[in-house]
């Protein structure tokens, strides 16, 4: 299992995959929920939620790509109360290799399809 964390200061190319796939949240408790994930990168995402979820909150993170499906852990992060709709942002914290070699294909095949543009994952500079 791998940390996706990245060891650098340089921000993680965040796409849109097709069609925001169905994502579902299982919570160390069994309870468990669906979202729809809106952004995504090597490091974390962003979800569409009916309702806030618990900041802080360990849960298992599950969607299918086109590349296939990814099964991770991850922390849910605050809320981004600013949103008219509900969005909600969470970090990887530990991912099989296999999956995260299935979200980088993903990532990449997403990167392609908007800017016909073929090559790695790139990672962009933060803002100051």
């Amino acid at each position: 299992m791998t940390s996706p964390q990245p060891r650098t200061t340089l921000r993680a190319l965040r796409v849109q995959l097709p069609d925001m796939p169905l994502t579902t949240l299982r919570f160390p408790d069994g309870q468990h929920t669906s979202a729809r994930l809106q952004t995504v990168s090597l490091t974390g995402g962003l979800l569409r939620v009916l309702k806030p979820l618990n900041p802080g909150a360990g849960v298992e993170v599950m969607f299918c790509t086109i590349a296939g499906p990814v099964l991770c852990l991850a922390e849910l992060l605050c809320p981004c109360t600013a949103a008219r709709i509900g969005l909600q942002a969470f970090r990887f914290i530990a991912m099989p290799d296999a999956d995260l070699e299935t979200l980088r294909t993903a990532i990449a095949s997403s990167q392609v399809c908007r800017s016909g543009f073929h090559g790695d994952v790139v990672q962009t500079p933060k803002p100051a």
